[in-house]
């Protein structure tokens, strides 16, 4: 049994969700550094589940090409609005200033990694995961940066939310 288990297409997927686990991961242990609410356990969900409603839809093509009307683009395209509503959870208003914002979008990247990965894409789901990373932690720097600027001024800023 365990050798019907162990075929090359179940390796596969396990190797993809695997990796789509590791880069969610990954991104997720910046998101505990940085003190958000979504971490390593969430990201990494976010990344993998969205990897196997990926394949999910590749094995559904398979198992149903001859079928009309099956489109496995139909689930992605859930995905992204599963995840944008479970962005809207972590997006808040406290005394008139909204938060939340980045690690709300950081999950929904994390989805397209996982997708990415769902479909074999792994070089753009690496490359992914690192540019992230590079935009939660470099970038953030650089905000800091300019908000101790004089051209950055807090009450005009604040005034936009």
């Amino acid at each position: 049994m365990l050798n019907n288990f162990l075929d090359q297409v179940t390796i596969d997927i396990i190797v993809k969700l695997l990796v789509a686990l590791f880069l969610g991961m990954i991104i997720g242990v910046e998101r505990v550094w940085a003190h958000k609410t979504a971490g390593m356990r969430t990201y990494a969900l976010v990344s993998m589940g969205s990897a196997l409603f990926v394949i999910i839809s590749n094995e559904m093509v398979n198992s149903y090409a001859s079928y009309l009307g099956m489109n496995p683009l139909m689930i992605v395209a859930q995905i992204v609005v599963g995840v944008g509503f479970l962005g809207t959870g972590l997006i808040f208003s406290k005394d008139s200033k909204v938060m939340g914002l980045t690690t709300a979008t950081g999950l929904w990247v994390a989805a397209g990694i996982g997708m990415a990965t769902g479909f074999g894409l792994f070089n753009i789901a690496i490359v992914s995961t690192f540019l992230t990373l590079f935009i939660f932690v470099v970038l953030w720097f650089v905000e800091e940066q300019i908000k101790k600027t004089k051209f950055f001024n807090e009450e005009s800023h604040e005034d936009l939310h």
